[in-house]
């Protein structure tokens, strides 16, 4: 992540290289198909070599001879018993040969789309030690890639050749379409475990672009601190706000999670609905992704360990796997303990859990997963409108505390301060809200 966060802040001041990427990007993602490119370069041999292979070009050379003495004399007995031999050598794989020089088709277009923002990576003096190891892998692992891929396009180029009326006869007399067809396939075993590389480290760099060009326009944001792995994780965030919330609406809010004395593993945070609580989540998680990656953030200031994270959020029923949404959410919350389990630095994020179930086994089945999170080292955030769910901090205080958000009732509207305040929650608005819309819900 540190390695990631140098690679950012040296992007960041290179406008040109981030300009180039971003234009060439365009024809990368519009032209490339990574997956079939890949398969392709990966795929098994359509035409073994064997001693076709080395036969080909010797019989190439013969006729190449035949025709030449043809000219030379006038005589062109020598040519007919070539030409059958050609003939004969051919039958059997052609259309494998055809198989070969058209598949390759797609690829040597994409691989030339490719070149250029090869090209303009390889031309860039990176100054952070990632991006010049990327750089220095597309030179030695990428198998020389800008000149593979011109190899390649000149094969094609050659083959294109036989389309030419004039030229045609030519190419069928010296087995070119045949030469170009093995040519291919060598390429193939020669640079083919290549190109996978080439995409990846496209693919990071473009990721790196990006994410400085963020950092760029949001100079005011910082980058993360990032603590060392090991123990009880950490989240400790200042004036946190969500990234896509303009910043002169954004309320920001403090979330204290982990390590210290103090802190505690989890927040309860209940509240009524609309209050803020899905979005503390959000900014919770979207800040944490964009430290991970490298990243500046939207706080003041963002301390956190290495973790992996797991949500909730927007969890939804499937007619067609015939799930509903409770089962949909255990599911996943079960994914959760799991993943806890394996690496210990696990951030939660669950958002009204278990609120498709009755009261009774909401607090029972939250009290036990939350434990069970718990004494596996997790730290997380769990929002709820039940106020019976907000008791649970008290049976596992101080590890959990319960915070809330508010809102207050002004001439008939109901206003939201968005700020995360100590304790649980003592009302709600949600007869107040079905007034406003209209609702007859007196008694």
């Amino acid at each position: 992540m540190l390695a990631r966060q140098e690679a950012v802040r040296d992007l960041v001041g290179r406008i040109a290289l981030r300009e180039d990427l971003a234009t060439a990007g365009v024809d990368v993602r519009a032209e490339v198909d990574p997956r079939a490119l890949v398969a392709w370069a990966l795929g098994p041999r359509v035409l073994q070599g064997g001693w076709r292979r080395v036969a080909a070009p010797l019989l190439a050379l013969c006729a190449a001879l035949a025709l030449a003495w043809g000219f030379y004399t006038g005589d062109w007995a020598l040519l007919l018993p070539v030409l059958l031999v050609n003939g004969v050598f051919g039958v059997g794989i052609q259309e494998r040969v055809g198989a070969v020089l058209h598949g390759a088709a797609d690829p040597v277009r994409e691989l030339a789309t490719l070149a250029t923002v090869l090209a303009r990576v390889q031309r860039e003096p990176f100054g952070a030690a990632r991006t010049i190891a990327l750089r220095q892998m597309l030179e030695e692992k990428g198998g020389e890639a800008l000149r593979a891929i011109r190899q390649l396009r000149w094969i094609i180029e050659i083959h294109d050749w036989q389309h030419n009326i004039v030229f045609a006869p030519i190419g069928a007399l010296l087995l070119l379409g045949m030469q170009c067809a093995f040519a291919v396939e060598a390429w193939r075993e020669r640079h083919g475990p290549a190109v996978e590389t080439w995409l990846r480290i496209v693919g990071e760099l473009e990721a790196f672009a990006s994410l400085a060009a963020y950092a760029y326009e949001h100079p005011a944001d910082p980058f993360p601190e990032i603590v060392p792995p090991g123990g009880t994780p950490c989240y400790e965030a200042v004036q946190l706000a969500h990234p896509l919330i303009p910043r002169a609406r954004a309320v920001a809010n403090d979330v204290r999670l982990g390590d210290l004395p103090g802190m505690p593993q989890a927040l309860i945070v209940s509240g009524s609905n609309m209050s803020g609580k899905s979005t503390l989540l959000r900014s919770v998680g979207i800040n944490a992704v964009l430290a991970l990656t490298g990243a500046p953030v939207r706080a003041t200031a963002l301390r956190l360990s290495p973790i992996v994270m797991g949500a909730t959020l927007r969890v939804q029923d499937s007619l067609q796997a015939g799930r509903s949404r409770f089962y949909a959410e255990i599911t996943r919350v079960r994914e959760l303990v799991d993943r806890a389990r394996e690496s210990h630095a696990l951030l939660f994020l669950l958002d009204e859990l278990f609120h498709g179930t009755n009261s009774h086994d909401r607090v029972a089945g939250a009290q036990g997963v939350l434990r069970s999170l718990l004494d596996l080292q997790a730290i997380g955030l769990i929002t709820t409108h039940d106020l019976a769910l907000a008791a649970i901090a008290d049976d596992l205080a101080p590890r959990v505390l319960n915070v809330h958000f508010d809102d207050t009732l002004s001439a008939g509207e109901i206003e939201f301060d968005y700020q995360l305040k100590p304790g649980p929650v003592t009302r709600s608005n949600a007869l107040a809200l079905m007034k406003a819309v209209g609702l007859n819900v007196e008694g």
